[in-house]
């Protein structure tokens, strides 16, 4: 795999601007062990976006977790997402759009490079330990934290309803053009 959770918090702790992050986490959760799956901010938040099948790129297939990177996309505060079928492909893409100041890059996942991949990793698991930091520090940045946390999953279910609905229009629209096509044989 390429991203390693613990050699990501080693090489935080050694990081004079980032060291801060992991030891105030600490101070407030205990040590973070195991994995990011085993998180206190991955079981109570992320693990309510089921991951659904989205592009990647081909050589890079078995070189990360494809649902972990959905979850960590879909439950960000920092940048937004789409989930599109695009015509002539068989899966969808998986679109991040991330604004910084006045610019906006957008980028499909199926077009990223390993280390954007990884860069990705670092961005939204440092986004996750603050967050939950903050929630258990200040009663009303939890209040706003959780207000968030909740429009984004009510957010994601609404497109886990209505995901399949282009694609089930689309096989009737083909199933009425055939039916249509057999009557005008008839004639």
């Amino acid at each position: 795999m390429l991203f390693d959770f613990q050699a990501f918090i080693e090489e935080l702790r050694e990081k004079a601007e980032k060291k801060q992050i992991v030891e105030k986490y600490e101070t407030l959760f205990g040590p973070i062990q195991w994995d990011i799956k085993d998180q206190i901010w991955y079981t109570e938040y992320l693990t309510k976006f089921e991951p659904l099948p989205y592009a990647i790129p081909e050589e890079l297939k078995n070189d990360f977790d494809r649902d972990l990177l959905e979850q960590l996309v879909i439950g960000s505060f920092s940048s937004d997402y789409e989930l599109k079928k695009e015509e002539g492909k068989k899966e969808k893409e998986l679109y991040i759009a991330v604004k910084s100041g006045d610019q906006s890059v957008v980028k499909t996942v199926s077009e990223l490079r390993s280390f954007q991949i990884l860069r990705l990793y670092e961005i939204y698991i440092e986004e996750q330990m603050n967050l939950h930091a903050l929630k258990a520090e200040d009663e009303n940045e939890k209040n706003a934290i959780e207000q968030e946390r909740e429009m984004r999953v009510k957010r994601w279910k609404a497109v886990l309803s209505t995901i399949d609905r282009e694609a089930l229009a689309g096989e009737a629209k083909k199933e009425q053009e055939g039916k249509l096509g057999d009557l005008m044989g008839k004639l």
